[in-house]
């Protein structure tokens, strides 16, 4: 391996891998040695494409084939942003190959997939690590800091919606609502993200219980669903998924002594700072006076919201980079995506069973 940087391959030219392309390049302990597509014209039209908006030097390589990319001795790391139905195959394929793997989510159709991938990746000794872009960022530590501080006090209560408004062709022309390639739809493509947040607020303790409700399907493909999660100690959390609503992705994180908004908590507003607000609103009544006062505070990182060095894109792929080049792989990461698929099972298994209680 080179010592200097982490040599990647992409496995696929889904659209978000035009975003990680720039990632890569921006990374600065990486380097995109080739794209693999189908074929090799496909791969040569998304390295061009890419490269007229975002040059890397060397140009990378096209390659007709994912095998013939994992073949390759000089890649350490492979992206792979195939389809959720074409996953597991080639992230076994990757580890057997010896690469490691950041994978896109949900990175499996359901539990046992991700089990089994995630097991294959540490017996080969090679780090995995999936996509959730946000759990790099510089502010989700600030928040972190808040939390742990007591700023809000005992967490009682999460909210999170990720949703949008999908026009029409995107129920007759979008992968993410074929049954075959993206089973878990809205669930899987929004809801990791929801999920995740949760976990993540709550140190990665799972649910005692998960109930959920299948607000609508499309071919058996989850469209909308809604989820309520207890968790020990009385604390509770809700998730709301769509691809029929408008653009909202945000998290409320409510305590004993106040609560935190985060409007934007997976795909930043643009500029040059992420931010959430601390609110600890004082109810106050004085005879005839009943006074709710606003006390809030805005905390901010400074670090752009996409498409630059400091962007949360870009902190995932350096991060991932940092692990392959230190040589041993922490088993944080392929823990998180396993609890957060578990979590999405339940949920899934709840709304098909008529939002029965499902115990895990």
């Amino acid at each position: 391996m080179n010592e200097r940087v982490c040599r990647w391959g992409i496995l696929g030219g889904a659209g978000i891998a035009r975003k990680n392309w720039q990632a890569i390049r921006h990374s600065g302990n990486g380097r995109l040695v080739a794209v693999a597509s189908r074929s090799q014209e496909k791969a040569a039209a998304f390295i061009d494409e890419c490269q007229g908006q975002v040059a890397h030097d060397p140009v990378p390589e096209a390659i007709g084939g994912y095998a013939a990319l994992l073949a390759r001795p000089d890649i350490d790391a492979v992206y792979i942003p195939l389809p959720t139905g074409l996953r597991k195959e080639w992230v076994l394929a990757a580890a057997a190959a010896g690469k490691h793997v950041l994978c896109e989510k949900p990175c499996g159709t359901d539990a046992g997939e991700v089990r089994e991938i995630t097991e294959a990746c540490a017996r080969a000794g090679v780090q995995f690590m999936d996509g959730v872009m946000f759990m790099h960022n510089d502010r989700l530590a600030a928040l972190r800091q808040e939390l742990d501080a007591g700023t809000i006090g005992t967490i009682r209560r999460i909210a999170t919606q990720f949703s949008f408004l999908a026009p029409k062709e995107f129920f007759t022309d979008n992968i993410r609502l074929d049954p075959g390639l993206e089973p878990l739809g809205s669930l899987g493509d929004l809801g990791w993200y929801n999920a995740r947040i949760i976990l993540w607020a709550l140190g990665y303790e799972m649910p005692v219980s998960v109930t959920a409700r299948m607000i609508r399907e499309h071919h058996g493909v989850p469209v909308s669903l809604s989820a309520e999660l207890a968790f020990g100690g009385g604390v509770t959390a809700s998730l709301y998924c769509s691809f029929e609503n408008e653009h909202q992705q945000w998290v409320n994180l409510s305590g004993t002594g106040g609560h935190i908004q985060m409007s934007d908590f997976v795909l930043p507003f643009h500029g040059p700072e992420l931010a959430f607000e601390i609110e600890q609103a004082h109810f106050n009544v004085e005879g005839c006076h009943f006074h709710m006062e606003r006390h809030s505070r805005r905390v901010a990182t400074r670090e752009y919201s996409d498409s630059h060095a400091t962007a949360q894109e870009t902190k995932l792929f350096r991060k991932f980079g940092e692990l392959v080049l230190g040589g041993t792989p922490d088993p944080h990461w392929p823990e998180i995506s396993l609890k957060t698929q578990l979590v999405l099972d339940a949920c899934l298994r709840s709304a098909r069973e008529g939002c029965r209680e499902v115990v895990l």
